[in-house]
C-alpha cells in the first residue's frame, strides 16, 4: 500500500461515473467477500497523521517475536545470516537500488555487468557451468528446473525427495496440477531419503533431492548421479548455497539442474521477501534455462560489453512457445549477493559455514543431553540445522522460550501440517523442533537457548 494516496473524493467520483459504479464497493466487488478486510481498521474518524503513525507504530512494537529482540534459532529456509556493512553500502547505491530489469540493455551496462558476475558465482557454487540471472525465489527454481527436466525427456513422473522443503514441494505439486506432471514423494527414514532399490515401476523424467534437506541432514547425493542414468532422469538438486563454502557441489556429484534459495547472501529477514531463485544448469540444457541470462561480447570498438542473451526462449518474445513464463529476475537481490560472495571470497564462504556446522554440532550435543530431547533423525550428519524431538508440543515450546527471549525454532507441524507426510510422522511433526544455528549465534547464546529448554520442558 502507498504510503500517500492524492485522491480526493472528487476525482474517485468521477472514476466510478466513467465506469458507470456507483460505489467503490461496486468498484471491489469482484473481490470474493471471504478475502475483503470486514470492519474497516478499527481507526477514530478524523485523526491527523502523526496521532495515526503514532498508534499503528505503538501495534507494531507490541509484536515481540522480532529477529531484533529474539536471539534467532528459526530457519527452515530463511536465516539470521551476518550482512556486513559493506554490502549495504555498495548494494543499496541508487543505481542499484533503482534499477529493474534490464530491458534496455544499452543503457544498463553496469547493472549487467554486475549480474554477469552473480551468474559466474552461482556457477561454481554450483559445479555447472551456466547460471540464469535469477528466480523469484527457491520454490519458484525448483518448480522451473522441474519444467526444463520434463521437457527435456517427454517423461512426465517426478521423483522427489521428501527432504526437500514441504514448502518447495508444494509449490511444486501446484506446477504439476496445471501441467500433467506426476509427482512421487519418496519418504525420510532417520532424516534421509530412501529411494527405490533394484526393480522398480515407473520411468521418471526427472529426480529431485536436496543438498542438505530441510531437517538438516546430509544426503549421499553421490549415489544419485548413478540413479538418474539409470532411468535417463534429469537430476535436480537443491543446494544450501552457504553448505557449498564446505560441501563438494552438486554438479560434481552428478546433478545436470541445481537451484536454491540464495537470501542468505546479504538479504535480511523480511516477512518471506523478496528473496532470490539459484539456478544452474548444464550446458546441455541452456537453451531451456528459465528466466534471464547475461553474456559477454564485446561492442563494433572492441570494448567488453554485457547483454541479454538466448532471448529468443523468452514468453515476451516466443510467446507460447517459450521454454518458460519467467522472463525477469531479482535483479537487486542478485546484484546484493553477488557483492556479499565476492566480499567474502572463497575463504570467507568457507569460514562461513564451517562456523555454521560447529555451532549446529554443539548445539545438538547440548541440546540432546536434556533429558527428554532425543534426535527426529538418528546420527545423521547435519549442517546449519538439525531436528529434535520435545517432550511438550514443540509449539508449546516456541511459545515458552520466547518469553525468555529466543526464537527456538520452527515447529515441524508449522511446515508439514498436523498430519505430517514423507518426511516425518504426525506424532514427529507435532514434537519436533527445527533448529538453526547461523554464524551470528555465539557460544554463549546456544548455552543460553538450551538452559531455557531445560526448564521449558519441565513446566
Amino acid at each position: 500500500m502507498a504510503d500517500y494516496l492524492p485522491h480526493t473524493d472528487e476525482e474517485l467520483a468521477s472514476m466510478l461515473d466513467f465506469l458507470g459504479l456507483a460505489s467503490l464497493d461496486d468498484l471491489f466487488s469482484a473481490v470474493p467477500a471471504a478475502v475483503r478486510l470486514a470492519g474497516g481498521l478499527d481507526l477514530p474518524e478524523g485523526r491527523p497523521e502523526p496521532d495515526v503513525l503514532a498508534h499503528m507504530e505503538a501495534l507494531g512494537e507490541a509484536n515481540a517475536a522480532r529477529a531484533d529482540r529474539l536471539v534467532c534459532f528459526a530457519g527452515a529456509g530463511a536465516y539470521d545470516h551476518e550482512v556486513p556493512e559493506v554490502v549495504r553500502a555498495l548494494a543499496g547505491r541508487s543505481e542499484f537500488v533503482t534499477s529493474y530489469t534490464p530491458y534496455q540493455a544499452e543503457v544498463a551496462q553496469g547493472v549487467l555487468q554486475a549480474v554477469f558476475e552473480y551468474q559466474t558465482m552461482v556457477a561454481r557454487l554450483a559445479g555447472l557451468p551456466v547460471a540464469n540471472a535469477s528466480l523469484y525465489d527457491g520454490a519458484s527454481a525448483l518448480a522451473e528446473a522441474v519444467h526444463l527436466g520434463v521437457a527435456a525427456t517427454g517423461r512426465p513422473e517426478v521423483w522427489v525427495s521428501a527432504g526437500v522443503h514441504p514448502h518447495w514441494r508444494a509449490v511444486l505439486a501446484t506446477l504439476a496440477a496445471g501441467a500433467g506432471y506426476q509427482v512421487v514423494e519418496v519418504p525420510l527414514a532417520d532424516g534421509r531419503t530412501r529411494w527405490p532399490q533394484g526393480s522398480v515401476t515407473g520411468s521418471p523424467g526427472v529426480v529431485v533431492a536436496a543438498y542438505p534437506n530441510y531437517l538438516g541432514c546430509l544426503e549421499d547425493v553421490g549415489a544419485l548421479g548413478p540413479l538418474a542414468a539409470a532411468h535417463g532422469a534429469v537430476l535436480v538438486v537443491a543446494a544450501d548455497p552457504v553448505a557449498a563454502g564446505i560441501l563438494r557441489s552438486p554438479g560434481e556429484w552428478g546433478a545436470d539442474v541445481v537451484v536454491g534459495e540464495g537470501q542468505a547472501f546479504g538479504t535480511p529477514l523480511g516477512f518471506g521477501g523478496p528473496y532470490l531463485g539459484l539456478f544452474a544448469c548444464a550446458a546441455a540444457h541452456v537453451r531451456r534455462l528459465p528466466g534471464r541470462l547475461v553474456g559477454e561480447t564485446v561492442d563494433t570498438s572492441g570494448r567488453t560489453a554485457y547483454v541479454t542473451t538466448l532471448r529468443a526462449r523468452e514468453q515476451d518474445i516466443r510467446r507460447e512457445k517459450a521454454t518458460s513464463n519467467v522472463c525477469t529476475n531479482q535483479t537487486l537481490m542478485a546484484v546484493t549477493a553477488a557483492v556479499q560472495l565476492g566480499w567474502l571470497g572463497t575463504t570467507g564462504l568457507a569460514e562461513v559455514a564451517l562456523r555454521c556446522a560447529r555451532g549446529t554440532r554443539y548445539a545438538r550435543q547440548e541440546l540432546l543431553a536434556i533429558d527428554g530431547i532425543t534426535p527426529l533423525t538418528g546420527d545423521t550428519p547435519v549442517v546449519r540445522e538439525l531436528a529434535v524431538r520435545t517432550p511438550v508440543p514443540a509449539r508449546v515450546v516456541v511459545d515458552r522460550l520466547a518469553e525468555h527471549g529466543y526464537l527456538a525454532g520452527v515447529a515441524l507441524d508449522q511446515l508439514v501440517g498436523e498430519d505430517g507426510d514423507p518426511s516425518v510422522s504426525a506424532a514427529d511433526a507435532a514434537h519436533g523442533l527445527l533448529v538453526a544455528v547461523t554464524e551470528r549465534r555465539t557460544r554463549q547464546e546456544i548455552d543460553g537457548l538450551v538452559a531455557a529448554l531445560d526448564k521449558a520442558v519441565r513446566r
